[in-house]
C-alpha cells in the first residue's frame, strides 16, 4: 500500500492553491466544500475561483509563487502547467513537513486526491494511488449507484444516539450488534424511505429497551417496460430487500431475477380474460403480508401509476393502516417510443400526447374518439393488441387521415422488440399478418414518421 487512506479535518484551515485554471478550480471546490480557507497564488485567476475564493473567506494572490505562501498553510496543491514550478512547490512543502499534492504527478505527491462518494457525514473514497485515476472514478460511479442519498441522514440518525447507545453497550461487541441491527432493519428502512420522524422513534424505544413496534411495509415499484437498465436505484434497494415478491404478467424475468434470492416469489399476472388472481384478493394479500410483518414488493410493469391499478392498491393499503413506498417505472409509453425511434412529441408534428388505454371493455369502442383525433397529438394506446382494428377504423371514422402514420411495438426495450410501422388504415392488416403476442404498444401521430431516421435500437427480431 504506497498511500495509507486518511480523512483530513480542514474546517478553518488554510490551504495553499497554487495555479489559477480549471484543474486548481476543480480542487478548490472540494476544498472549499471541506471548509478549507484557500490561498490561491497565480498571476492570472479564472473568475469562477477568484469568485469561490471570495465568497468562501480565502485570498487571492495574483502574482507568481514564493515560498512564504506557505506560511501557516496546513495542506498544498500545486495545480500549474509548469512542471518546473510544481517540482519546486512539492520541495519547498516537503522540506516544511507540508501535505503536498501535485495535479497529475504522483511522484512528486506526498498526499493525493481519491475519487469521493460524499453522503456526508458517510464519506468513501477510492484511490488507485494515481496511477489510474479514470479507474478510480468508474468505481466511485458504481459506488454512487449503490449508496443511496439518503444514507447521510442515516448516518446523522446513528450520530445522534452513539453516545447513548456506548453508555448502554460497554462491550464493542455488542455495541456493533446493535448497530447491526440497526442498519439492516425496519429502522434504517424508515430514515431511506423519508420517514426520518419514524425511524427516530423506533431507535428511541430500542434504545430504551422497548420492542420498537415495526409493522410491515409494502414497497409499490415500477419495473419499467422490460429492459433492466431503466430500473431506478431505488427500485434496486428495495428488490434486494423485500421478503416477499408478489409480480405480474409484464415483469421481465431478467427484472425478476435482480429481486433477493430467497424471497418469496408470488405470481399474480393477469392476461386478457385470465386473471391467476383477481385485484380484490391482491390488495388483500399485501395486506395481510405486511400485517405478518413482511416486507412486500409489489412489482409491476411500466408504472404503478399509469394503467397499472396501483392507486388502488394503496388506497386499500392506507385503509388499513399499512406503511407502503411508490416507486416510479418508466412508462411503456416512454421507455418503448424512445427504442423503438419515435418521439412522442415534436416541435413540428405534435405539440400534445395522449396514453389511452386500448382495453375495450366487451369490444366496445366507449373511447372519447373526438379528443383523440386532434391535429397535431400523438396518441399512444396501451394494451390494443386486440382491438387494433376498432381502434383504427374508429379514429378514421371521427376525422383521423387514413394515411396517419400508426406504429405498433411488441415487447419494447428487450432483446425481442419488434416494431411495425404503417398508417391507420394498413397497421391492423400488417400486423394480422404477422405471429405477435402482448405486452404491444400503439402510437399513431406524425411523430411515427421519424422512426427510420432516428431508430437507434433493434431487437433480435427484425422490425416491419
Amino acid at each position: 500500500m504506497e498511500f495509507l487512506p486518511l480523512f483530513h479535518k480542514l474546517q478553518g484551515s488554510h490551504v495553499l492553491v497554487v495555479g489559477g485554471g480549471e484543474i486548481a478550480l476543480r480542487k478548490s471546490r472540494l476544498l472549499v466544500d471541506a471548509g478549507a480557507l484557500i490561498r490561491v497564488v497565480a498571476p492570472e485567476v479564472e473568475h469562477q475561483l477568484q469568485a469561490m475564493v471570495d465568497g468562501s473567506g480565502g485570498e487571492v494572490r495574483r502574482r507568481g509563487y514564493a515560498e512564504a505562501d506557505l506560511d501557516g498553510c496546513q495542506l498544498v496543491i500545486a495545480a500549474t502547467d509548469d512542471q518546473a514550478l510544481n517540482a519546486q512547490v512539492s520541495a519547498d512543502a516537503k522540506r516544511r513537513c507540508v501535505p503536498v499534492n501535485v495535479v497529475d504527478a504522483p511522484a512528486l505527491c506526498s498526499v493525493i486526491f481519491p475519487a469521493i462518494v460524499d453522503r456526508s457525514p458517510l464519506v468513501v473514497a477510492v484511490s488507485s494511488g494515481g496511477d489510474a485515476p479514470v479507474l478510480a472514478r468508474l468505481i466511485r460511479a458504481k459506488l454512487e449507484t449503490w449508496i443511496p442519498s439518503t444514507y447521510g441522514e442515516l448516518a446523522g440518525l446513528a450520530a445522534r444516539f452513539r453516545s447513548r447507545v456506548k453508555q448502554l453497550y460497554p462491550d464493542v461487541t455488542q455495541r456493533r450488534a446493535f448497530w447491526e441491527e440497526v442498519f439492516q432493519g425496519p429502522i434504517a428502512d424508515r430514515q431511506l424511505a423519508g420517514q426520518g420522524a419514524e425511524a427516530e422513534r423506533l431507535l428511541e424505544a430500542k434504545v430504551n429497551g422497548a420492542p420498537p413496534h415495526a409493522p410491515g411495509e409494502v414497497y409499490l415499484v415500477g419495473a419499467g417496460p422490460g429492459d433492466p437498465d431503466l430500473l431506478t436505484f431505488k427500485a434496486l434497494r428495495l428488490m434486494q430487500q423485500a421478503d416477499v415478491v408478489l409480480y405480474d404478467r409484464l415483469v421481465a424475468p431478467a427484472i425478476l431475477d435482480l429481486c433477493r434470492r430467497d424471497a418469496e416469489r408470488i405470481y399474480v399476472g393477469k392476461r386478457r380474460a385470465d386473471h391467476a388472481l383477481p385485484q380484490e384478493q391482491i390488495n388483500k394479500q399485501l395486506v395481510d403480508l405486511a400485517k405478518q410483518g413482511k416486507r412486500v414488493l409489489r412489482l409491476k410493469g411500466g408504472d404503478p401509476f399509469i394503467f397499472g391499478r396501483g392507486g388502488e392498491e394503496i388506497e386499500e393499503l392506507a385503509a388499513h393502516g399499512i406503511p407502503f413506498q411508490v416507486v416510479p417505472g418508466i412508462t411503456a409509453a416512454s421507455g418503448c417510443s424512445a427504442y423503438a425511434g419515435i418521439p412522442l412529441t415534436h416541435r413540428d408534428y405534435a405539440q400534445s400526447v395522449r396514453f389511452v388505454t386500448g382495453h375495450l371493455k366487451n369490444n366496445t369502442s366507449d373511447l372519447p374518439w373526438p379528443d383523440l383525433v386532434a391535429p397535431a397529438q400523438t396518441v399512444v394506446f396501451y394494451m390494443g393488441l386486440i382491438g387494433l382494428p376498432i381502434i383504427c377504423e374508429q379514429m378514421i371514422k371521427h376525422g383521423r387521415s387514413a394515411d396517419t402514420p400508426a406504429a405498433l411495438i411488441q415487447q419494447g426495450t428487450t432483446v425481442n422488440q419488434r416494431v411495425f410501422t404503417g398508417t391507420l388504415a394498413d397497421l391492423p392488416r400488417l400486423v394480422a399478418e404477422h405471429e405477435v403476442h402482448a405486452p404491444t404498444l400503439v402510437i399513431v401521430g406524425e411523430v411515427v414518421m421519424l422512426r427510420d431516421k432516428l431508430k437507434w435500437f433493434e431487437g433480435a427480431q427484425a422490425s416491419v
